[in-house]
């Protein structure tokens, strides 16, 4: 570390690389509960002693979309605890934080406030597990920043195209442009990846001297056909990715060599499911960048659970087990004791090494029974270690696979190679069990209106999101389309014709993915309105039982003219600038960007994105029934929203940075450069040097002094 700092500390980030935290994982869990506040205390530690210029989550940082107090309370606790202090910020923002923080009231970095004191600034985006949710978009992370103890990014409202503005960062002569995306459902990501509706802005000035590093939380494996993202969608001009949501850590940058880039998963910080990937050592990263060179030093997280996974193929084994003895399964139940015996003695030695390592460890022995053999008790096997292990109530997992004729002894059976498990492969979504039910129900219960897929994620809100009117307002929705249709067609009130016509609308809508996708979020828009417009009434009532009507009704007018009056001031205006520029800095190293605070364009802004409470008939007609009234259903207009921001900046003397699209060819300024980059283009051409710190750890040994452009 002596040569890194006798090396010009000053131009090199030194950033604290994690994902998939998991806050609150099994926190009801007696031995288990508080296995991810410890990880997490030990992660803000490392950040703390390495004196990083700042920390950056790849999302997940809760396991639940509504974290419970405990688990809130506690991560505030470590942030405050590790994050706050009088250690200055070495870097400057150099790009529109109105942009980069516009769903923020305070649209700012956090240590740029002047009534906060941050030494640490965590930047994060939000994963699939915390994603924004309810009528107003909030999740937990924007209560981290709020509170000015987080900086949430990667923020996308618009469903129909995403445009990535990068947080511009500056230290000495390293210039990083970070761009970041919160998890989007894959395959809606993948299809506007296909679509050419993802577009990712580049600064106009010195394009080639930025380190663009881009934070990404989604399926890398494929899973199906679209439910991941290719490495190949991304930009070339990507000089190293951080990719979260795959929990098995390979944090070893490793080259794309078709995109010319690095790609980083760094992985959980704690076990969430018993598979093979879960039991590699876990690690977070220190991420060392100057200029256009970088290094991935490894850090051991040494607090997590040891985990240790086998796998066990009894017909594999003829000379011990013999599936016509009677007494074959007390055999294999011996054997399996003492193969977890060992798994056991292997836990302890390396917990002997590292006290704080929890005590308990993880044991998984997944026995496949193939071949004749039965399963014996796991209840009674557990008991047996119930006082040595953390979960010994699945240490033994028991799986067949099926038996399938094979018509020649040559032809590989792929299904007995890649088939696994339910519960240790991928997890099955709420939307794919409604499919595979109506896909083996019975005729008398299958979907007549509704499409499985619309179905399938109404319910999942309504699981996952606790949109309690989610279903509902699907079927309402869809009833009034069809209303609708059936009337523009002038089909005859008879119910034959009716079931045709409702048959032929149904398949239209099915091989229309995209109306589909848009109707489900028209749907789900309501619900949320609905219950938004349900918890205003309930929080403008009265808690005085014996209170008139009329008395109430009016102090519900009241609060509400009061609420509405409150989402439109901003407070005080923030005329401090450079006020906190002492820590350590440059004179314009703390308001040298441009906020956009004493403009009302933000809160117009804001005050688009918010729903307004929709009507909903109180009394549900049939299709037929809506012949015969006279009554004309009113119409809906289902044109999706334009988001747009009007950003007026008043500061003369900020440094302006200007963007230009990297992923549209008429919009780039140097379009020659990239396909010259495809064909023979080299690490060193491209000016991207990744060292490993396999070797002896000196990121900057090669020709950085030579290669480091002068201010």
């Amino acid at each position: 570390m002596s040569r890194i700092n006798s090396g010009g500390e000053e131009d090199t980030f030194k950033i604290l690389v994690a994902t998939d935290i998991h806050l609150g994982y099994l926190e009801k869990d007696p031995v288990r509960g508080n296995d991810t506040f410890v990880t997490f205390d030990e992660i803000l530690r490392h950040a703390q002693q390495k004196e990083v210029d700042f920390i950056l989550l790849g999302g997940d940082l809760f396991h639940e979309n509504k974290p419970s107090r405990k688990t809130l309370h506690t991560c505030v606790e470590l942030l405050r605890k590790y994050c706050m202090g009088d250690h200055p910020v070495q870097f400057e923002i150099l790009s529109d934080q109105s942009v980069n923080f516009g769903f923020s009231k305070f649209p700012w970095v956090n240590y740029q406030d002047g009534n906060l004191n941050i030494s640490i600034p965590v930047f994060s985006i939000h994963g699939n597990h915390d994603d924004p949710t309810g009528a107003d978009a909030l999740c937990a992370l924007d209560i981290l920043s709020s509170a000015g103890l987080l900086n949430h990014f990667g923020r996308s409202s618009s469903v129909e195209k995403i445009d990535i503005s990068p947080i511009l960062l500056h230290k000495g002569s390293t210039k990083i442009a970070l761009y970041g995306l919160g998890s989007i459902p894959d395959e809606r990501l993948y299809r506007m990846f296909v679509n050419k509706q993802v577009t990712m802005l580049r600064p106009k000035e010195d394009e080639d001297n930025w380190f663009n590093l881009f934070v990404i939380h989604q399926n890398r494996s494929k899973h199906g056909a679209t439910n991941y993202i290719p490495e190949q969608f991304l930009d070339d001009f990507i000089d190293l990715v951080i990719w979260g949501h795959e929990h098995e850590c390979k944090i070893a940058p490793t080259r794309n060599e078709q995109q010319l880039f690095y790609v980083s998963q760094p992985g959980s910080s704690v076990v969430t499911s018993l598979s093979p990937g879960e039991a590699i050592k876990k690690h977070i990263g220190l991420l060392h960048i100057k200029g256009k060179k970088m290094n991935m030093e490894k850090i051991p997280l040494e607090t997590v659970r040891s985990f240790y996974i086998e796998d066990i193929v009894l017909a594999d084994h003829p000379d011990i087990f013999n599936p016509d003895n009677p007494k074959v399964t007390q055999a294999v139940q011996v054997f399996c004791m003492e193969k977890v015996e060992t798994l056991l003695d292997n836990a302890e030695r390396e917990r002997l090494g590292n006290p704080r390592q929890p005590e308990k460890p993880l044991i998984r022995l997944r026995v496949d029974y193939s071949g004749g053999f039965e399963p014996f008790s796991i209840h009674r096997f557990s008991q047996k270690f119930m006082e040595r292990t953390a979960n010994p109530k699945d240490i033994i997992h028991f799986f067949r696979h099926r038996e399938q004729k094979e018509k020649n002894e040559d032809e590989i059976n792929f299904e007995k190679l890649t088939r696994r498990p339910a519960s240790e492969g991928t997890t099955l979504r709420v939307e794919d069990l409604v499919k595979q039910y109506f896909q083996t129900a019975e005729q008398k219960v299958q979907l007549s209106l509704l499409t499985e897929r619309g179905m399938g994620e109404a319910v999942q809100e309504f699981v996952d999101k606790e949109e309690k009117d989610a279903i509902e307002e699907l079927v309402k929705f869809q009833l009034e389309k069809t209303q609708r249709f059936l009337k523009e067609r002038h089909t005859d009130a008879e119910e034959a014709k009716i079931d045709e016509e409702v048959r032929k609308f149904r398949e239209t809508r099915k091989e229309n993915i995209e109306e589909e996708e848009e109707e489900v979020r028209e749907a789900m828009t309501r619900a949320r309105a609905h219950r938004s417009h349900e918890a205003a009434l309930a929080s403008g009532s009265s808690d005085d039982d014996l209170m008139d009507i009329g008395m109430s009704e009016q102090k519900n007018n009241d609060d509400s003219d009061a609420g509405t009056s409150a989402s439109f001031s901003r407070g005080r205006g923030r005329g401090r600038g450079q006020a906190r520029g002492g820590r350590g800095q440059i004179s314009t190293s703390r308001g040298a960007s441009r906020r956009g605070r004493g403009n009302t364009s933000q809160e117009q802004s804001n005050s688009s994105r918010s729903y307004k409470p929709v009507s909903t008939p109180t009394k549900n007609m049939s299709i037929i029934d809506a012949f015969k009234s006279a009554r004309q259903q009113p119409s809906r207009n289902s044109s999706a929203k334009n988001y747009s921001e009007d950003i007026i900046d008043d500061d003369s003397d900020v440094e302006e940075v200007s963007f230009t699209a990297a992923s549209k060819v008429t919009q780039r300024l140097s379009s020659t450069s990239t396909s010259s980059k495809r064909s023979s283009q080299s690490q060193i051409t491209r000016g991207v040097d990744f060292e490993s710190d396999e070797d002896e750890f000196d990121p900057f040994k090669s020709t950085a002094a030579s290669r480091r452009k002068q201010r």
